[in-house]
């Protein structure tokens, strides 16, 4: 919206300053922050007060667990109302893949806000079936997947892109929707079963969000794309901002979410956080990359795809307990080791990930 004031910039005058991605990044990013300091304690009171019992615990999890009782969830409001603002006052409103992002990263939530909706009203953790929550999360990725084969560049359009490989594109043809699909409800879902510890999704989602923010700023870019030798998609530079507000919101609520957390973020959170990370990489042509980006939350569903699978096929458990971060509670490991170097290993994997960009 701001970016609109550079109308009325002579070339030299403050005004001019919102021509820049990196400035208008930059106040998403604080903006998304303040957001967050201001309304993060007045909507957990509101929580604690409508919710009562708070999040249901789950009966099998880490006893440990039992102590956090009463907290309440769909903290992921806080986070989607500080992105909203942040992206809608910086962001430039004529570029699809900012309403694209925005809107799926919306819908995901609205999901998530019925399911947490539901497992908080009848006292248990059961919430939206699943079959459910697919079905309208791939019809979300659908008409997402749609939107970004007619904004991208006719050379572009259901491609799939290689890290590593120069100038290597792959026409999926019919194959390319459901590919996107999968990339969307996938990070979605990957996300949201990485959130089951005190700040343990928020801060891989922060380093993945500053990371594919880098990288669609480079590939936006031209004279950037040139020099990487990676596929040119304009106007994906405008996701920083998205990115960094993002970034902002999500700090703002591991103020609150930090050990002992005050609120949990819920599916609201991990489920629009997910969806909207998914369509970032599906938009700069960059999914193969995010599967290394996010690797920390590939190899959470995986634990459970895996367990789930095992178990039925031989009655006995790969994993002490899934998701993986579970299992290294079972093993005896304090939540803060967990969380901490999850975080770590979430940090490799971005700087892996951004260093494909480089590498040709």
């Amino acid at each position: 919206m701001l970016y609109w004031l550079t109308k009325f910039s002579d070339g030299g005058d403050v005004f001019n300053l919102f021509s820049y991605i990196t400035v208008r990044a930059g106040g998403a990013f604080f903006t998304a922050l303040i957001f967050g300091f201001i309304f993060g304690r007045p909507l957990i009171n509101l929580l604690r007060r409508r919710q009562g019992k708070g999040q249901p615990i789950r009966e099998d999890g880490p006893a440990t667990h039992f102590a956090k009782a009463g907290t309440p969830t769909m903290g992921g409001v806080l986070i989607l109302g500080a992105v909203t603002v942040a992206t809608l006052l910086f962001g430039r409103l004529d570029n699809p893949y900012v309403w694209l992002v925005l809107g799926v990263t919306i819908s995901f939530g609205a999901i998530g806000f019925v399911d947490d909706y539901a497992k908080v009203s009848a006292g248990n953790t059961k919430g939206v079936p699943g079959r459910v929550r697919l079905a309208l999360g791939f019809a979300i990725a659908l008409i997402a997947g749609l939107v970004a084969v007619w904004a991208h560049p006719e050379e572009l359009q259901s491609q799939m892109a290689f890290p590593v490989f120069k100038d290597v594109l792959w026409n999926m043809g019919l194959l390319y929707l459901p590919f996107v699909m999968l990339v969307i409800v996938g990070s979605a879902n990957a996300v949201n079963l990485t959130d089951g510890l005190d700040g343990l999704a928020i801060m891989p989602v922060m380093i993945a969000a500053g990371t594919l923010g880098v990288i669609a700023y480079a590939v936006g870019r031209v004279d950037f794309t040139d020099y990487l030798d990676v596929h040119y998609v304009p106007g994906t530079g405008e996701l920083l901002i998205f990115a960094a507000g993002l970034i902002g919101g999500g700090l703002g609520f591991l103020w609150y979410n930090a050990p002992p957390a005050a609120v949990f973020m819920g599916d609201t959170g991990s489920l629009a956080l997910g969806g909207a990370l998914g369509t970032i990489a599906v938009v700069t042509k960059h999914e193969l990359v995010w599967a290394i980006i996010g690797g920390l939350f590939v190899v959470e569903a995986l634990s459970v795809i895996i367990q789930v699978l095992y178990f039925k096929a031989t009655g006995k458990r790969v994993f002490l307990m899934a998701p993986i971060h579970h299992h290294f509670e079972k093993k005896g490991w304090a939540e803060p080791q967990v969380v901490i170097r999850f975080w770590i290993i979430a940090l490799i994997l971005a700087l892996i990930g951004l260093a494909t960009l480089k590498v040709r």
